[in-house]
């Protein structure tokens, strides 16, 4: 077991047991104590990765950085440098737009060094796309001939690849209720690899290994549906522990594996339990469902929010509001996904989820494009990163207000949501308790002895007194300011000695919602 499979009252023998012993599988974050949420700064570079987790990550409590795919892919000009070009490899070298190979180890040394842990988005399902035509194309510049499936970099060849495996007419996946052409047949044209073969098994687990070796805590799985479980079982079993100069003797890297699963396919999330943790895509699309208060929804049915809602059990959860997929309109969950440009609706479900006990938590970092819309479709969903006009990709920019400049959104970086990892961090291990709602969509409820959270998403003023379960006096209110200095930056929510206090949120607010914990406490 690690850390999330038990009871909160046992969470603390977890964190003894990670000190002394490890994490004997793939289910524990490696996060360190206290530190419950990761965030996905997407796209970002290896250099300016390194500074935010030095300046920001670091010292507000973050635990960790799911990072874009590390190793060589395609070069697109049509249209030009797509962002999901970085998800059609072309070997396994360490270079990207993001950066070299020793920027890299860079990074990943120096966030280490500041306990914040680095989760590299793999790629090892596929390769590039059958239409990638043949030459150096490609971040390192290596040669490849996508027509006869050759990558020397690798070297992979056509004996390496599913093809015979494949039994549709085009040889990509035609029907997703057949469990045999999603894991067997090429998912958007991309080549499939033959994850069943010794040798692609090793070349996989020799990139992994590699970046293991230079500090990486754990891995997103990219496409794990279109992999046979017992494929990646393997795979799993070679994984080296992780290096003793960060991370206590024994540990293994965390997988989170990408499973896109609201029901009625062929495929189950729960077929990856014994693999690793596993992404869920309802926790995403269900909370905008219930925000935007579409089919009647309304957030006093949040109660038993999690398993409750026929989720996956919650030590094998990871859970977001959206992700760089369906905020572009892709993967799972569709319009109901909340994302920056519902800034409003966002914050409030960003609050819930890192307030709420259910799964580990991952925030989203994004970049903004041009949206433009033809018969409801974003036209420039495939838009990559800030970019100059050669392609490389622009640094990220601070501003004197602790925001991000040159295209970049850094929602991680908004003071209602760093501050809400925070609580996430105070809270962790207490009970979910003295839940309230007014049986529409002003809600309450507690964290044990530790944190509180309200939020008015009503039509109505919200004005009432509730049970808090917390000690007795003055509170900074964690979403209009926070504590600096011994006083409160925001709003000052005093608790009296029996745990009730009063909460007054307009329902007209741009964050219509009050946070208190123990440690914004006067």
């Amino acid at each position: 077991f690690c850390k999330g499979t038990l009871p909160p009252e046992k969470q603390s023998i977890l964190a003894l047991f990670a000190i002394l012993g490890g994490c004997l599988a793939q289910f524990g974050p490696n996060t360190l104590p206290g530190r419950t949420s990761i965030v996905h700064l997407f796209e970002w570079r290896w250099i300016d990765i390194a500074a935010e987790c030095e300046r920001y990550l670091g010292p507000n409590g973050f635990g960790g950085v799911q990072i874009s795919p590390p190793n060589e892919n395609i070069v697109l000009t049509d249209p030009f440098r797509p962002w999901w070009e970085r998800y059609q490899p072309i070997s396994y070298k360490l270079c990207s737009r993001s950066g070299t190979e020793e920027e890299f180890r860079d990074m990943v040394t120096r966030c280490n060094n500041v306990g914040v842990y680095i989760y590299v988005d793999a790629v090892i399902n596929h390769m590039c796309g059958a239409s990638g035509g043949s030459g150096t194309h490609s971040t390192c510049g290596t040669y490849f001939d996508a027509a006869t499936e050759s990558f020397p970099s690798v070297p992979y060849t056509s004996w390496d690849f599913n093809d015979s495996k494949c039994k549709t007419a085009s040889g990509n996946i035609e029907n997703y209720n057949d469990k045999y052409q999603v894991r067997d047949c090429r998912l958007v044209s991309l080549l499939d690899l033959a994850l069943e073969k010794d040798y692609v098994r090793d070349k996989v687990t020799e990139y992994l290994n590699t970046l293991i070796d230079a500090g990486v805590a754990g891995f997103r799985i990219d496409a794990t549906k279109h992999m046979w479980p017992g494929d990646l079982k393997v795979v799993f079993s070679k994984l080296k522990n992780l290096p003793t100069r960060w991370f206590s003797d024994g540990s293994k890297p965390f997988i989170f594996q990408e499973v896109i699963d609201l029901g009625g396919e062929g495929i189950q999330a729960s077929e990856y339990f014994d693999t690793g943790s596993v992404t869920e895509f309802k926790h995403s699309a269900k909370l905008g469902y219930v925000i935007r208060k579409w089919n009647g929804e309304k957030m006093a049915y949040l109660r038993n929010w999690g398993e409750g809602w026929a989720f996956m059990p919650n030590d094998k959860a990871l859970v977001f509001v959206d992700n760089h997929d369906n905020q572009r309109g892709h993967g799972a969950g569709g319009s109901s996904v909340l994302t920056f440009w519902d800034s409003r609706l966002y914050k409030i479900a960003n609050a819930f989820m890192l307030a709420h006990p259910y799964g580990f938590t991952r925030v989203m970092s994004s970049f903004h494009w041009d949206r433009y819309f033809v018969n409801g479709k974003d036209v420039n969903d495939w838009m990559g990163p800030p970019s100059h006009s050669d392609g490389s990709t622009k640094p990220v920019t601070i501003n004197p207000d602790t925001t991000c400049g040159n295209g970049w959104i850094c929602e991680h970086r908004w003071r209602q949501i760093k501050n809400m990892v925070i609580f996430r961090n105070v809270v962790d291990g207490t009970a979910f308790e003295n839940w309230w709602d007014n049986g529409n969509n002003q809600i309450a409820f507690g964290r044990g002895n530790k944190g509180f959270l309200a939020i008015n998403n009503d039509d109505l003023n919200m004005n009432v007194t509730l049970q808090t379960g917390l000690p007795g006096g003055t509170y900074c209110d964690v979403i209009s300011g926070q504590k600096e200095n011994g006083s409160c930056t925001g709003l000052q929510i005093i608790v009296e000695d029996n745990g009730n206090a009063h909460f007054t949120i307009s329902n007209t607010a741009e964050d219509p919602m009050v946070a208190i914990h123990v440690n914004a406490k006067l």
